[in-house]
């Protein structure tokens, strides 16, 4: 992965309003689905003949 995709603090105060915690390790986790998301999307796009990545493509 090349970069974190989210953003940390966000997501940790997320998951405090459930009264829980977080791992250290999350944020990198999530964000490695989070790019796995945008490529599958990204492909479905293309083989769709279109340039736009769209909500539906998700």
């Amino acid at each position: 992965m090349s970069e974190v995709l989210i953003v940390q603090s966000k997501v940790k105060e997320e998951i405090g309003k459930a009264d829980m915690n977080c791992s250290g390790d999350l944020a990198e986790a999530l964000s490695a689905v989070v790019e796995h998301k945008i490529k599958r999307a990204i492909e479905r796009a293309k083989a769709n003949g279109r340039k736009t990545v769209r909500p539906e493509d998700l």
